[in-house]
């Protein structure tokens, strides 16, 4: 069958999940998915405990010798960027579904969300045969072809040499002119040096948002006897006797610090980080994630001005940004 008509009925099923969990929380304003209400300058204030100093309006500083920010305006027309990475690593899931289709969720939820308002919507997508770029354009016939693409990118054979993820974002800073959203669906198991800069260089012109991927079976590992092992990248194979703790202790104590780093270098690169798994509620962490945003870009606003809190979907708070509702 042709992958267009295999993804068709796949992804209406998922614009209708989508829809009908999410649908609403961005309506009257673009305050969901972004860190911040906006990405439109507007008036310079003075600057207040709490402001984000990154808004710092230098020149007005000077004139006046008082600090001054710059608020931000609300978008009306945003313009969106995503980079998908479907390399070898994202062909895993031992739960209720691969990393890779999580990250066409994600990628859907963010379009879905926000194309209906006029928005544009372009991504980057990074598999085996290098990076494929479908222009910002509008509408959910874009949308859909866009998503379709994403569908049928093949999966890479074991031992392919594959683009790095900080290589694609270095190519989509110098495709993306105007100032807007920027999210990056990853697992971003490449080495964090490689791409922390990048990732730095694209926020300082826009609002990133990095969705890291995550399978449970990279955290810890299971007593299963004997498993043989494969790196998706390089195809090599190794069997490890699972029944030893010390093995299984020392996997997640590595697995702790590799998540531990990843989450230091988003820190540090300016990303906000959103984290899904394949084995919880992914619509549930991104709506916990929305609100909190929400929340954040209403404190961001100033004093005195008071916003009802949406209705939560149920469940405990939202955990601190980087961890998408759990403790990995």
């Amino acid at each position: 069958m042709k992958p267009y008509l295999m993804a068709e009925p796949a992804l209406r099923r998922l614009e209708l999940t989508i829809t009908r969990r999410l649908d609403g929380l961005l309506q009257g304003e673009h305050l969901g998915l972004l860190p911040g209400p906006g990405s439109e300058p507007a008036e310079a204030r003075p600057y207040r405990p709490g402001d984000d100093v990154r808004r710092m309006d230098w020149n007005v500083t000077a004139r006046t010798n008082e600090p001054h920010v710059r608020d931000l305006v609300a978008d009306r027309e945003l313009e969106i960027w995503a980079l998908l990475d479907a390399t070898a690593s994202m062909d895993f899931g031992t739960a209720a579904m691969e990393k890779r289709e999580l990250a066409l969720s994600a990628l859907a939820a963010v379009g879905f969300l926000t194309q209906r308002t006029g928005n544009r919507i372009g991504t980057h997508l990074l598999h085996g045969g290098g990076v494929r770029t479908l222009p910002a354009r509008t509408g959910r016939p874009h949308l859909m072809a866009l998503l379709q693409a994403a569908f049928a990118l093949p999966r890479t054979p074991p031992g392919v040499r594959e683009p790095l993820i900080g290589v694609a974002a270095e190519q989509l800073g110098r495709v993306v002119r105007r100032r807007g959203l920027v999210v990056v669906v990853s697992d971003f198991l490449d080495a964090p040096e490689t791409w922390e800069l990048p990732l730095r260089r694209l926020t300082a012109r826009h609002q990133v948002l990095a969705v890291e991927v995550v399978d449970p079976r990279e955290l810890t590992l299971p007593d299963v006897g004997i498993l043989t092992l494969i790196d998706p990248e390089t195809g090599r194979r190794r069997e490890v006797a699972t029944g030893n703790a010390r093995l299984r202790r020392r996997y997640a104590e590595a697995a702790a610090g590799q998540r531990d780093a990843i989450d230091r270098a988003l820190r540090r690169a300016g990303a906000t980080h959103l984290r899904l798994r394949t084995d919880r509620d992914w619509v549930r962490d991104l709506m916990r994630h929305v609100m909190r945003q929400r929340r954040l870009a209403a404190l961001a606003a100033g004093p005195g001005l008071h916003r009802e809190r949406p209705p939560d979907a149920g469940g405990p708070p939202e955990a601190p940004s980087g961890e998408g509702g759990d403790a990995a």
